[in-house]
This record gives structure tokens, C-alpha cells and sequence, in this order.
């Protein structure tokens, strides 16, 4: 069985640092890439960063780029998103999720999901 879980969330201040967790179970993602998604209360899904699982290349929306950074870290299974330099609008639940190669900007068609973790930044 598949599992992707997120941790790292939480409540930080404006200006300040997190650090979200992904570990994968159940299969092996080498030709896979690993991406973050979040989505705020009343806003749709959107894209945030993802990573090529065998040769870590990335990629980011232009609202983070500069201030998260992806990686990945095959002998623990574990995707990473460091978001530092937060902001208020950052607030939202925090997905990781899976997908063959492919448009890595459409949630659609990622095949696996985790089940999110809150993040809220305070102005």
C-alpha cells in the first residue's frame, strides 16, 4: 500500500521558517517526480514545487521561487519543502504527492496523495 505522509506544518510568524516533511512508502518512485501542492480555504488546489525523484531537478511557482526550496533524499524516501521568508497568503494545507513523468503543474494527474499538513503564518 502506498503511503505518502506530511509533517512539519504549523503556526509561524511573518518572515519566519518551516519546513515540510514527505516520507514515501509502499513503492519505489525512481522515474516518478515528487510535488507540493497547497490549497487555502476557499482557493483551489495550486501548484507549489516538485522535484524529478532520480535526477532532482526543480521546479517552482513563481510565487515561491526564491523563498522554498525542494529536495529529496532517496535513502530515507523523504521529499522535503523549506519555505522560509514567509508570508500571511502562504497559509494553507500543504499536500505532497506523486506522479509519472508528465505536467508536473497538474494536480490532476498525480496518482498519490498525502493527507496534508496545516500550515498558517500570522502577520
Amino acid at each position: 500500500q502506498v503511503q505518502l505522509v506530511e509533517s512539519g506544518g504549523g503556526l509561524v510568524q511573518a518572515g519566519g521558517s518551516l519546513r515540510l516533511s514527505c516520507v514515501v512508502s509502499g513503492r519505489t518512485f525512481s522515474t516518478y517526480f515528487m510535488g507540493w501542492f497547497r490549497q487555502a480555504p476557499g482557493k483551489e488546489r495550486e501548484f507549489v514545487a516538485a522535484v524529478s525523484w532520480s535526477a532532482g531537478s526543480t521546479y517552482y511557482a513563481d510565487s515561491v521561487k526564491g523563498r522554498f526550496t525542494i529536495s529529496r533524499d532517496t535513502a530515507k524516501n523523504t521529499v522535503y519543502l523549506q519555505m522560509n521568508s514567509l508570508k500571511p497568503e502562504d497559509t494553507a494545507v500543504y499536500y505532497c504527492a506523486a506522479r509519472p513523468p508528465g505536467p508536473i503543474r497538474n494536480g490532476a494527474a498525480y496518482d498519490y496523495w498525502g493527507q496534508g499538513t496545516q500550515v498558517t503564518v500570522s502577520s
